[in-house]
């Protein structure tokens, strides 16, 4: 289990753009996208991407890879975005066996929240857990 950060190419405010958000959730969102591997949560911010991830068998760098490569397709196809949107590295922190995985998905998801983006997580919409109920309540 890892949490994974990934940030936009010099930190640029590429999904403050509803389009360019919506076309990056769609990828997000698709189970094809992570193949055998599970994620859990996610939260998209106007300069960065956090996820929990249990991983399957493929190694990580080849599932972070995929996910940001048909991401940027998805950005220069729909949104004609030019150059690479994301930066070429990320961030992951192996989850110990003790850290409580919705405590670290709770976090991610109110990032929004604290950063002053919405008054609460319901009220932003480029999130989503596995823990959600569909009538809209978290069920963390």
């Amino acid at each position: 289990m890892y949490l994974l950060t990934t940030v936009t190419r010099h930190r640029e405010c590429l999904f403050a753009d509803p389009a360019h958000a919506r076309a990056a959730s769609r990828v997000i969102h698709a189970a094809s996208t992570w193949a055998g591997s599970c994620l859990l949560a996610w939260v998209l911010m106007p300069d960065h991407w956090h996820g929990p991830l249990q991983l399957g068998d493929e190694p990580l760098g080849r599932v972070m890879n995929r996910f940001k490569a048909c991401a940027s397709r998805a950005l220069h196809e729909s949104c004609g975005l030019d150059g690479p949107p994301w930066d070429r590295c990320f961030h992951d922190h192996a989850l110990r066996v003790e850290e409580d995985i919705r405590v670290v998905a709770r976090y991610i998801i109110a990032n929004p929240v604290r950063a002053g983006l919405a008054d609460s997580v319901f009220a932003y919409p480029c999130w989503d857990a596995v823990w959600l109920d569909r009538d809209a309540s978290l069920i963390l």
